[in-house]
């Protein structure tokens, strides 16, 4: 997707659609030869509603969203920016010019229009049909452009900018997350890793397992001891802040495939279990975001890349692991693989010296029951860090719900036979997956995001959905 701005008389454009406000419609119908379709346009327009008229001319297609209100509320806004986005996916014209600023939101300028209008839009524009014999051929817009005046045109561009690096962030993440485990293994993720290093200030080491068993990652191994695919620990860094600058560190979990190992799956269902490295893939998808928006600033993404299979070199329950960190872990499950891998990640990221820490994970089944898929949960250590992620969450849709992290649940952790066992029993999964985690990053400043409810969709409309790339590079915006 290519994304612009446009200024000047919108009814004198060349394109394939112009998306307008119905009071600016009937202001182009009447100064041009079409004046006989304000009659088409009632007086019933409502929130979330489009009307697409033809035209015989170099405005291929007029798209009509919304009320009459000049002002809208924030939902109302969403709402309109949502149809239309609908509606443009179903359009077969090669480009698009969006009047958005027309519109009023309270409380909203330009630039936050401008950045949630484009995410909707790239959202709705998503295909993935790579593995198809016969792809579908319908023309979707591949140029959008926002209408500035010249006054807001400065802060568009910026907007755009960061827009068009959000876009190419989910569409990495979604591919990632939708390839098939049979392509999608440990060993593909390093390599479309390794492509990211071909980029501005940016390097990429991958450490393999002879490398990974020598520095005591005994948890990260006891996953992917199992698997013929090798695991893998990526390492990409972006160096766009200041030399010395601490980096924020973006820790992905990359279970390209779930079987549950030893304490296997039921079988319903457990096609799903390939979106287990959605973790990883939203941060890769955050990096590129951040590489390609130019933030200034310093930032660290590991992926802890490995398959949860069953075998005869698999983890049993019952045997104990050292971690990365010297403490040891009773495995009772083998299907609690994610926070094995994760904690050797987040104790080998501490001796890179990073200023905070954000693990990405699709954890726990436990948090989709406690929030389904509207919200993904946040566990923290730290009050600022968790108030900076709700409220980024919260300004680009892509929202987050603080969970408790109290110490009565960490007894939940006790094992007779080791420093703390890998589940804490049937209550509370979810936290007490966080509060296993919480013992790793001891007193840097860090957060979990369980994103077991929100990563993908099930069903017909079975996919990646790329969050929370979105939440990821907000808080990367807004720690500029």
């Amino acid at each position: 997707m290519k994304y612009s701005t446009k200024v000047g008389n919108a009814g004198e454009y060349k394109t394939g659609c112009l998306v307008v406000t119905p009071a600016r419609a009937r202001s182009i119908f009447r100064t041009t030869k079409h004046r006989d379709y304000v009659e088409r346009l009632t007086a019933d327009n409502a929130h979330g509603k489009t009307v697409v008229l033809a035209l015989p001319d170099k405005i291929e297609h007029v798209m009509v969203v919304g009320a009459d209100e000049k002002k809208q509320s924030e939902s109302d806004f969403r709402k309109n920016v949502g149809a239309a986005a609908r509606a443009l996916a179903q359009i077969s014209v090669p480009d698009a010019v969006w009047h958005l600023n027309d519109i009023e939101v309270t409380d909203r300028d330009v630039y936050w229009k401008t950045r949630n209008a484009l995410s909707t839009l790239s959202g709705s524009l998503y295909r993935f049909d790579e593995h198809k014999s016969r792809r579908e051929k319908v023309s979707r817009p591949r140029r959008v452009a926002i209408h500035a005046d010249r006054r807001t045109r400065t802060t568009t561009l910026r907007a755009i900018r960061h827009a068009q690096a959000l876009d190419a962030g989910l569409e990495l993440a979604k591919n990632l997350g939708n390839q098939p485990p049979n392509i999608c293994n440990p060993g593909y993720l390093a390599r479309e890793s390794r492509k990211l290093g071909r980029l501005p200030k940016t390097s990429v080491r991958v450490l393999d397992e002879k490398q990974m068993q020598t520095m005591g990652m005994g948890a990260f191994m006891s996953v992917t001891r199992g698997s013929e695919n090798p695991g893998k620990m990526i390492v990409v860094r972006y160096n766009g802040g200041r030399k010395g600058d601490a980096p924020i560190a973006l820790i992905g979990k990359g279970i390209t495939f779930d079987s549950g190992g030893i304490s296997l799956k039921a079988g319903a269902g457990m096609d799903e279990m390939k979106f287990d490295m959605a973790g990883a893939a939203s941060v890769l998808g955050a990096t590129r975001a951040a590489i390609d928006g130019q933030l200034p600033l310093n930032l660290l993404c590991i992926v802890a890349a490995a398959e949860n299979m069953p075998s005869g070199k698999a983890s049993r329950p019952g045997d104990i692991v050292t971690t990365h960190s010297g403490k040891t872990v009773e495995i009772l499950n083998t299907d609690a693989e994610g926070r094995l891998v994760l904690c050797d990640a987040i104790s080998y990221a501490k001796t890179l010296k990073p200023s905070v820490i954000i693990d990405v994970a699709t954890l726990t089944g436990a948090c989709v029951v406690a929030l389904g898929s509207h919200a993904s949960a946040l566990y923290s250590n730290d009050d600022a860090l968790t108030r900076s992620l709700e409220e980024s969450g919260q300004y680009i849709q892509d929202r987050v719900w603080p969970m408790p992290l109290w110490d009565e649940y960490q007894q939940q952790l006790s094992s007779p036979f080791a420093d703390m066992s890998n589940i804490g029993g049937r209550e509370a999964g979810s936290i007490t997956a966080a509060c296993f985690l919480s013992r790793f990053a001891g007193s840097v400043k860090w957060a979990h995001l369980d994103i077991a409810g929100t990563a993908y969709r099930g069903g017909a409309h079975k996919g990646s959905t790329g969050r929370p790339v979105p939440l990821l590079f907000q808080y990367l915006i807004d720690r500029l």
